[in-house]
């Protein structure tokens, strides 16, 4: 995995963030004193959940050849009393009975950023 790398940017509180030769802009909403430059951190969260998750759910179905031409998650999230939900709607597309759209239901739950995020999370953080 590549090391992610975030330094200040314009603004108060955009960030450009490096992946690799990736260059992404982090930053918030107007409504908290952002300029809307690009995704808050939340976001970007869900976001990665999205991305794995349909990525997962595509890769097994292409592996067993069932006739799933696309999926589209949508991920939503609230902050709620000090926890955090995220809803995840996903579309399926492609001629699949229902056996295999649960199946492909239970294949989301396995994807290793909804691991990551629902198993133990442990940080370390140091100054350089």
């Amino acid at each position: 995995m590549r090391n992610v790398t975030v330094k200040t940017g314009e603004g108060k509180f955009g960030q450009s963030i490096h992946v690799g030769p990736h260059e992404l802009t982090g930053d918030e909403l107007p409504e908290v004193g952002g300029d809307d430059r690009g995704p808050d951190p939340f976001e970007l969260v869900l976001a990665g959940l999205g991305t794995c998750t349909s990525m997962t759910i595509k890769v097994y179905a292409d592996r067993k050849a069932w006739p799933l031409a696309s999926v589209e998650v949508e991920v939503s999230g609230e902050k709620r009393d000090g926890s955090f939900l995220a809803k995840r709607s996903i579309r399926l597309v492609g001629d699949l009975t229902d056996e295999q759209r649960t199946r492909l239901l239970d294949i989301a739950n396995k994807c290793p950023v909804h691991k990551m995020l629902t198993g133990k999370i442990e940080i370390e953080s140091s100054l350089v």
